[in-house]
């Protein structure tokens, strides 16, 4: 069974509409949607902003529906020049750039007393993702690499050009890392994709509104081939 968490009110509005014999539970201020997307069985939920909600939310998916397999869509802020609005970022690994134990001798962004604080994206997961991308949104442009989290809104160019020095991101958001050491702790493949909303640079190409709407329909249209994809190639399932 997959999980899929969903960022976006409307997108995961959207999958809850495609979703056959639904039921419905409600944990911890979630509502996890269970139930059938082209024939293939599929648990849909809005986490809510930030690493605890996020990190709460994969373990329920763990613990009470045993999914076997975790995509997470979101927003996030380029870090990258030639990473513009409304392309599509697929995690290579994802770390937490808030976490700060330094004044222990640890490296920035290093969880203490954990073997690993960089957390690697399922790679069968995003190769799929690449070629599902290509064929249901052929207009937008992929990228693969880093993603960084943090319990923090990003919006000043100090900030971007430290986490750029320091992390080597390609974006930030405040989800993904946590979803990601979630999922690692389960054993859970998983994959972080993410729709940029800003430029690095601060230009804007285009306002929220019509950011939002073409990410919801991105979004949905790659879940939805990544759901039929998985399952014809036996992963996650």
């Amino acid at each position: 069974m997959l999980g899929i968490i969903g960022a976006m009110a409307e997108e995961v509005e959207q999958l809850k509409r495609e979703m056959r014999h639904s039921t419905v539970t409600s944990i911890a201020g979630m509502d996890f949607y269970q139930g059938k997307i082209l024939d293939r069985e599929t648990v849909v939920v809005q986490s809510g902003i930030g690493k605890v909600n996020a990190a709460i939310c994969v373990q329920i998916l763990a613990d009470h529906f045993h999914v076997n397999g975790i995509i997470n869509t979101g927003i996030a802020g380029s870090l990258k020049a030639e990473i513009n609005i409304g392309d599509l970022v697929l995690a290579t690994d994802a770390i937490q750039h808030d976490m700060d134990a330094t004044g222990f001798g640890y490296s920035l962004g290093q969880i203490p007393q954990m073997d690993v604080s960089i957390f690697k994206a399922d790679e069968k997961l995003r190769k799929i993702a690449v070629e599902c991308c290509h064929q249901v949104n052929p207009d937008v442009t992929v990228h693969e690499g880093r993603i960084l989290t943090g319990d923090q809104f990003i919006s000043s160019k100090e900030k971007k050009h430290w986490l750029i020095e320091n992390f080597h991101g390609f974006c930030t958001e405040m989800e993904g890392a946590a979803i990601a050491q979630a999922a690692y702790l389960n054993q859970i493949p998983f994959l972080i994709i993410r729709a940029i909303s800003d430029k690095a640079d601060d230009s804007a190409q285009m306002d929220y509104g019509e950011f939002e709407r073409l990410a919801i329909i991105h979004s949905v249209n790659l879940t939805r081939a990544l759901i039929a994809s998985c399952d014809s190639k036996n992963i996650g399932g």
